[in-house]
């Protein structure tokens, strides 16, 4: 049991001794946001030492994380050429595979995924994509709307928002719920909002809840999980809306110009009432189209999103 030679690409691949699930972890799918990739390679400092530490400790199923977008992790920037989280599509949905800088790291990323999952002796497969934002405060997890998934994001200890991929196309939760990969198994997927991109603190999130997942998983056992972990995501989340549900995204076109600017200062999960002004651009100013929790301002310059609008969920009635 134990951590494979890393690479470039590869953070590690920690292979436990019972069979389980495959989890796939990824950080730094947009270069500006270098939490997870950091939270990733303290991960496996800690899954190195823990057996030393912990003779009692056991890992069931596999663990790969990746770093995602190289290059523009190197620069600092959110993507050299396309989004590399709006891209991720069957090879016969995209015509030109070596046309940008993201096509280069999506291909090696998915050589990466699909080798472990062929050779993998798997019981499910699941994504973790960890990111950040521009704006402060809040954490979250994205999951698609089904129930194996939700009920996983809910066990992170992390409010959970419902309905996300509606409002998005081409990101890791679209394609590993797609059914893309060589297996037929159970797949779940998750991206988990560590917080700033400069907080500090984002790191120790990000690795808090991608611990809990595992724990969630039955990867490690309760026991081997220090408490000091859900504290942590548990205070973060203190006063947040436990689930909540997208009503609105603001599209944006940096390409065509349209002058997007978000008014400073806003947070995540900061309540908004109908007509409040948000943004401008150059057509003028843009208000909110309805009370609710704001979620991810944009306050930088690349990106296609200015900002997400949730409410909280409203379970159907029961009959």
């Amino acid at each position: 049991m134990g951590k494979i030679a890393e690479s470039e690409r590869i953070i590690g691949h920690y292979r436990g001794a019972e069979n389980g699930p495959l989890v796939v972890a990824i950080g730094g799918i947009h270069g500006n946001e270098p939490a997870g990739v950091l939270a990733l390679e303290r991960l496996f400092e800690m899954l190195a030492d823990e057996p030393r530490l912990n003779p009692g400790f056991s890992f069931k199923g596999e663990f790969l994380a990746l770093r995602g977008n190289l290059e523009a992790l190197a620069l600092g920037k959110r993507f050299i050429d396309v989004d590399l989280n709006r891209i991720w599509r069957p090879l016969e949905g995209r015509p030109d595979q070596s046309s940008t800088s993201e096509d280069h790291e999506l291909h090696e990323l998915l050589a990466a995924i699909e080798t472990a999952v062929e050779e993998a002796p798997l019981s499910e497969l699941i994504l973790l994509d960890i990111h950040t934002t521009t704006a402060q405060g809040g954490i979250f997890a994205i999951t698609g709307d089904d129930a194996p998934s939700l009920s996983l994001a809910a066990e992170m200890s992390v409010p959970v928002i419902k309905g996300m991929l509606s409002g998005l196309q081409g990101t890791t939760l679209h394609y590993f719920r797609g059914n893309h990969f060589a297996t037929n198994l159970p797949v779940r997927a998750i991206s988990f909002e560590a917080g700033n991109h400069e907080d500090p603190l984002s790191v120790d999130l990000a690795l808090a809840a991608t611990i809990n997942l595992l724990r969630a998983l039955g990867c490690v056992k309760d026991e081997d999980v220090n408490s000091f972990h859900d504290q942590l995501l548990r205070e973060r989340a203190a006063n947040l809306p436990r689930l909540t549900e997208l009503t609105y995204v603001h599209k944006i076109d940096h390409h065509g110009g349209d002058g997007f600017q978000m008014k400073p200062g806003y947070k995540n999960f900061q309540p908004v009432l109908k007509g409040e002004l948000l943004a401008t651009d150059k057509s003028g100013s843009i208000t909110a189209p309805t009370d609710g929790y704001l979620l991810m301002p944009l306050y930088q310059k690349q990106g296609d999103e200015g900002f997400f609008i949730v409410r909280n969920y409203k379970f159907p009635l029961a009959y």
